[in-house]
């Protein structure tokens, strides 16, 4: 199976190309955003060497079904799936922080809470936990939205103070993630998974908030498997989970955390189908349908091109 890597499209009316870790962003006319998501994989923000098989189409396919099962909540960017590895939506002024939602002590938070810390972005935590232990109630932990390098940890307090967002939007962006966070849990109860944590981006467009960028994905979330969950915990065991974290893992496991002096290691054919599967994994129990890879007509990047092409011309 193939990987895309890289995209270099020319569209009509293209104003700019935006690559991101993952995903290429092309700013048709100012006014549109086409987003593909290519196969391209990152961890601690840092783009590893081989794409992964079909990752960009389960990235897509399952932001797009969330963008409609949250849209009575608030309205997203979204204007059509046009290819399964791309959307097209409108463009919205972005805020510059990530609403990072956990319900659960895991990842970060939780890495974080070994060190000693009893707060995360100002956010007092209790005593005595454990890893993957939920905690008494979902907590929003914000990051800034770095161009570069690291995302770093930011307080409320802050955010308003550094006039990043003023006070009365940053409420209703707590109050909307706190509603798309309910809305994921209750979707993922329905299919035997628990929603851990996640993070939401919003942007302003003719002055309304809007959800944008990716939603309930394995990149942008971590599940747990519900079955099982309280007997691990009480045993002290790792939980058996559907996200990106699996990744992270294996790069821990062979000394790279994406600091300076050291190397992925190598990422065999084996590695790349294992990781492969597991993305397909989350996206048939997330979403409750079978998974069906994009057909090849032997250039996905020729296939994806036609098809935006032909919804840019038939949208006039």
């Amino acid at each position: 199976m193939k990987a895309l890597t890289q995209t270099d499209f020319h569209f009509p009316g293209q104003k700019s190309k935006y690559t991101g870790k993952v995903r290429d962003v092309y700013d048709i006319g100012g006014d549109l955003l086409v987003m593909v998501a290519t196969d391209r994989i990152s961890a601690f923000d840092v783009v590893l060497p081989k794409g992964i098989p079909c990752k960009g189409q389960v990235l897509n396919q399952t932001a797009s079904k969330f963008l409609d099962a949250t849209a009575d909540i608030l309205p997203n960017w979204k204007l059509a799936e046009v290819d399964p590895m791309v959307t097209v939506g409108l463009k919205c002024e972005p805020y510059k922080v990530e609403m990072v939602v956990r319900g659960y002590l895991a990842g970060h938070a939780w890495r974080e809470y070994k060190a000693g810390k009893r707060s995360i972005c100002g956010v007092p935590l209790p005593e005595g936990m454990v890893e993957n232990q939920r905690l008494p109630h979902p907590v929003i932990t914000p990051t800034t939205k770095a161009a570069e390098g690291h995302d770093e940890d930011i307080s409320r307090e802050d955010i308003i103070a550094s006039g990043l967002v003023p006070a009365d939007e940053y409420a209703e962006l707590e109050r909307y993630t706190l509603a798309l966070f309910q809305r994921g849990t209750e979707l993922a109860a329905a299919k035997g998974l628990i929603l851990v944590d996640t993070k939401y981006e919003f942007g302003r467009r003719d002055g309304r908030i809007v959800l944008m960028d990716e939603i309930h994905t394995p990149d942008s979330s971590r599940y747990f498997y519900s079955e099982g969950y309280e007997e691990r915990l009480a045993a002290g065991e790792k939980q058996k989970q559907l996200s990106k974290e699996f990744v992270r893992e294996w790069l821990m496991a062979g000394g790279f955390q994406g600091q300076a002096g050291q190397k992925v290691p190598e990422m065999t054919d084996e590695v790349v189908a294992g990781i492969t599967a597991r993305y397909v994994e989350l996206y048939e129990h997330i979403t409750g349908e079978a998974f069906v890879p994009a057909a090849e007509d032997g250039d996905i990047a020729a296939r994806i091109e036609r098809n935006i092409t032909g919804y840019l011309k038939n949208r006039g």
